[in-house]
């Protein structure tokens, strides 16, 4: 138990260091010394919990989501970890990695009078590149950035869509309207301070309905949601709206396009049509609309993407480099872009990540919190944080 008893000796020598901080970030205070009462501190976590002031030295240590932030910013977007850590520990807990911090710095840095700037995380399969994803929008939303968020590519070309409907605006291709209704919902939820924003064109949907110029981006939205039938297209009215108006002078719009799996936009798809045969990604409207969203053709903000491996159709377990994700075509279409390694744990990283479970009591088995069932957990995942978290999950 030499490993308990270190964690026990550090807790115990960090709590007496006085603080010279205050909260906000950077501003020093004058070192006063007040007697009082040493809070909990952990030597895995980090009470900086805004992604604004995190740095270098805050690499390895877990900050807390905070709650107010949760269900606006990710209404039904939440990865499977922080999922399970709500409903296990009653916390969003996110590790502060390299990655994340690298984009960060990247998007404080950025002249947004330029062509968005297109970022890739990209990695071996379980490495984190998801949770990287949210560490980096949950920044943007802070920032009070607009967030076009799609959690899942991969849900859009799979054959459990449950209505595929022919376009009534390009019959050539196919709407889905239940993703659709339910994507606008959640953008509903995360960008509810955006939706005064006035509509820059008009639109028909039908000979009765349409949505005036000049009117507020919540009309949009709703048309979308009550009208589910026109849900697809309203959904490619958005997008456009949002391209158009980011960057324009006088407005203070950001945008955020954050989109997980964007190798989906050029793979293949398992959905059927009603000949059985495949319907391919680039007759879904949905698919159609985010990919121009993927162009740099406008300016004010970036788009945030991953390549992940869980959901890919018809590619090899071994591969992860963009080359291989993409294809030609979908790295040509997406081609400058910044990419971005994400690593498995480090030593560091694994050992806040360890210390973190034993601290929640997670790890159960009596051997799992001794020296050897630790280095026995390292040989079985090779730091893999997918694996780390599936192996543990047992212990």
């Amino acid at each position: 138990m030499a490993l308990h008893r270190l964690s026990f000796r550090l807790r115990q020598t960090v709590t007496h260091v006085r603080s010279l901080h205050s909260s906000g970030c950077g501003q020093q205070q004058e070192s006063m010394v007040v007697e009082s009462e040493p809070e909990p501190f952990s030597v895995f976590r980090t009470r900086e919990n805004d992604p604004v002031c995190q740095s270098e030295k805050h690499i390895g240590h877990y900050y807390t989501l905070p709650s107010t932030h949760i269900h606006p910013l990710f209404p039904d977007g939440l990865p499977c970890a922080i999922k399970t850590g709500i409903r296990t520990f009653n916390e969003a807990c996110i590790m502060v990695r390299q990655p994340a911090l690298e984009v960060i710095s990247c998007l404080k840095k950025a002249d947004y009078s330029q062509p968005a700037l297109r970022i890739l995380f990209y990695g071996l399969k379980g490495t984190g590149k998801t949770m990287s994803l949210c560490h980096t929008v949950h920044f943007c939303y802070t920032q009070g950035w607009l967030v076009l968020h799609v959690p899942d590519a991969h849900l859009w070309v799979k054959g459990h869509c449950k209505e595929l409907l022919p376009s009534s605006y390009m019959p050539s291709r196919f709407d889905q309207p239940l993703q659709a209704s339910q994507w606008l919902r959640n953008f509903r939820v995360i960008n509810e301070s955006f939706l005064k924003i006035k509509t820059k064109h008009r639109y028909v949907w039908t000979q009765r309905e349409s949505t005036e110029k000049g009117h507020p981006l919540g009309e949009l939205v709703d048309q979308g949601i009550s009208r589910v039938k026109s849900s697809s297209d309203v959904v490619g009215a958005v997008m456009k709206e949002l391209r158009l108006q980011s960057g324009q002078p006088g407005s203070d719009l950001r945008l955020a396009v954050a989109v997980d799996g964007v190798n989906a936009l050029w793979g293949k798809s398992t959905i059927k049509k009603e000949d059985k045969s495949t319907v391919d990604p680039d007759e879904l409207t949905l698919i159609y609309n985010l990919r121009k969203l993927m162009r740099n053709d406008w300016t004010g903000g970036a788009i945030i993407t991953t390549l992940s491996q869980t959901g890919s159709l018809y590619t090899p377990k071994s591969a992860y480099l963009p080359q291989e994700m993409l294809g030609e075509r979908g790295f040509d279409e997406l081609d400058p872009f910044i990419p971005v390694s994400v690593p498995n744990y480090s030593e560091k990283e694994f050992e806040s990540c360890y210390l973190y479970y034993m601290d929640r009591q997670w790890l159960q088995h009596p051997q799992s919190r001794t020296e050897e069932g630790k280095k026995e957990i390292i040989f079985l995942t090779n730091r893999n944080p997918s694996s780390v978290d599936r192996v543990c999950g047992f212990l």
